[in-house]
């Protein structure tokens, strides 16, 4: 009996334990898929040039997510759309046109900023340069109506403030400026004075810079908009700091341009020299009147055996419309799609609930997900891993994982390495970090200050298509072919064996050693009185 006892005991503690089958036969079916009948692309043509630039409160976003949840009905998931929030105002972005008209007339090269006014139809008129002191408006106040004007500054993706507060803030910089000026009026004239003398001219006070000084002044004074000048892509983000509190009645009236820094210099040069010539815009920025309602999007393959646990993948379905969101995130959301695809056409039945989140809002603050951890507290302990993608259309080439977890992804990601020779994939130790008290700059942030494991794919560009992030990130270049066709299709199937290998291991992954455990307040009070106790013992010894 001792004998049969101790094999038992040997069999039980000694025998390793694998946590996912080696040959698991829907891994194979999902590798077989996915090499042969990868639908990733086809996802993207869709998302981006049936769809194209898709910001919340756009019929474009609206479109996008009716037609994931179409998708995902049609390969046997569940769909959840989760209203998520509410814009008070929508907005839906037409073509643009603009050029100038002169002997050296030209094709104008720009963008607008999404919820900025476009032009009342065809729109032509002069150029003027923007006033920066009191008296330099005075003087042009009458020229004003009807002429496109000039200002400082160079574009960062965001148009002019047109709120009240930021008029509050521009008039304190008139008022200093007028200061200024005084001082410099003196000085010209002490100048003046010392002409013909061997006494130095002094220079004159900088002025504090501000684009569109006289903001508030030019729009009434009737200007058609404003140009400034950008480089190029150009970009082209929203009014972050108006959006959300903009009503019907509070619609900007300006057209907010963003020109191609080469043709803002000859302009601006050309009307320097007030020479007689016209630009001519045409731009269709249209409102719609809200408040509407936006959702992420939730595909549900509901676990067989833990159904209340989840591992959740996914990507920002929304993205900017100066272009068509073709890698931001593009490539993020159509390989997700496809993971799911090959999941269930494998016949995948996983052990837990795999949750496929498209998320609303990502562009304008994290929206979507963050809506999603603020109502869903009681799930936090029971997600095993947060997996998104949203860093661009490169490839698979590893993960890195807490030691506690490397024995499961070891196993998981065993065939990945199968897939294909070009994309060897390697299992990196991870070393236990702090837990953020911010959310990071996409949706695995609001994931991660909860303590969720946010683990996704290292990738890279190992065949050295000269992917830019920087080209592409909110421009007008974010389009369907800056993304890397057998980049996105090896992303979905390793996507779809990571995913699928976490929801059908027998456990949760371990968290332990993923953050710094920072010692509670108790356990550091125990801690300190055994120290004090320890530390009396000594000195008791030593009076011995």
């Amino acid at each position: 009996m001792k004998k049969l006892f101790f094999l038992f005991i040997n069999l039980l503690f000694f025998i390793p334990i694998t946590t996912q089958a080696q040959t698991d036969p829907v891994v194979d079916k999902i590798i077989e898929i996915g090499k042969t009948d990868n639908q990733s692309m086809q996802h993207l043509d869709v998302l981006c040039n049936r769809f194209g630039g898709r910001l919340i409160g756009s019929d474009a976003y609206e479109n996008a997510a009716e037609w994931a949840a179409y998708k995902f009905r049609e390969w046997g998931m569940e769909v959840e759309f989760d209203e998520a929030g509410e814009i008070p105002v929508g907005f839906n972005r037409g073509p643009w046109f603009g050029r100038m008209l002169g002997e050296e007339g030209m094709n104008l090269h720009f963008a607008t900023p999404s919820y900025t006014s476009g032009t009342k139809g065809v729109q032509r008129g002069e150029v003027l340069i923007e006033p920066k002191t009191q008296a330099e408006f005075d003087r042009m106040k009458g020229a004003l109506k009807g002429k496109w004007v000039l200002i400082s500054g160079e574009n960062k993706g965001y148009p002019i403030d047109f709120s009240e507060n930021a008029d509050i803030l521009r008039d304190s910089i008139k008022a200093e400026n007028a200061k200024i000026e005084e001082e410099n009026n003196k000085i010209r004239r002490e100048n003046w004075q010392a002409r013909g003398t061997d006494q130095r001219q002094k220079e004159l006070l900088p002025l504090i810079e501000e684009p569109a000084l006289f903001y508030k002044e030019m729009r009434d004074a009737g200007i058609l908009g404003i140009i400034q000048s950008s480089k190029t892509p150009i970009q082209a983000m929203y009014d972050r700091k108006n959006t959300m509190d903009m009503t019907w009645e509070t619609l900007p009236t300006v057209p907010d341009i963003k020109l191609d820094a080469k043709q803002f210099s000859k302009i601006k040069r050309m009307a320097e020299e007030r020479r007689y010539f016209l630009l001519e815009f045409d731009i269709r920025n249209h409102f719609k009147i809200g408040p509407i309602k936006y959702h992420n999007v939730i595909g549900i393959i509901r676990g067989t055996e833990f159904p209340d646990e989840y591992v959740i993948m996914g990507g920002h379905l929304d993205a900017y419309d100066v272009a068509t969101g073709g890698v931001d995130d593009g490539s993020g959301v159509t390989p997700t799609m496809e993971a799911a695809r090959l999941i269930m056409e494998a016949g995948g039945q996983p052990k837990r609930t795999i949750l496929v989140v498209l998320w609303a809002g990502e562009e304008f603050g994290l929206l979507g997900s963050q809506s999603w951890i603020d109502r869903n507290a009681d799930k936090y302990d029971k997600v095993s891993n947060m997996v998104n993608r949203d860093g661009g259309p490169t490839v698979p080439t590893g993960v890195s994982v807490s030691p506690a977890m490397m024995a499961d992804f070891e196993a998981i990601c065993a065939p990945i390495n199968d897939i294909n020779p070009d994309f060897p994939f390697e299992i990196t130790e991870r070393e236990a970090r702090e837990k953020p008290k911010k959310a990071w700059g996409t949706d695995s942030g609001p994931f991660a200050v909860e303590g969720i494991p946010t683990i996704g794919f290292k990738c890279e560009d190992p065949k050295g298509y000269n992917f830019s992030y920087s080209e592409i990130w909110h421009t007008e270049r974010d389009l369907y072919n800056k993304s890397i066709p057998e980049y996105q299709e090896h992303a979905a199937i390793c996507t779809a064996v990571m995913v699928y290998g976490i929801a059908n291991l027998d456990h949760l992954l371990s968290r332990d050693g993923y953050y710094i455990e920072k010692p509670s307040e108790e356990k550091s009070e125990g801690k300190s009185k055994r120290a004090k106790e320890k530390r009396k013992a000594i000195k008791d010894l030593n009076k011995k």
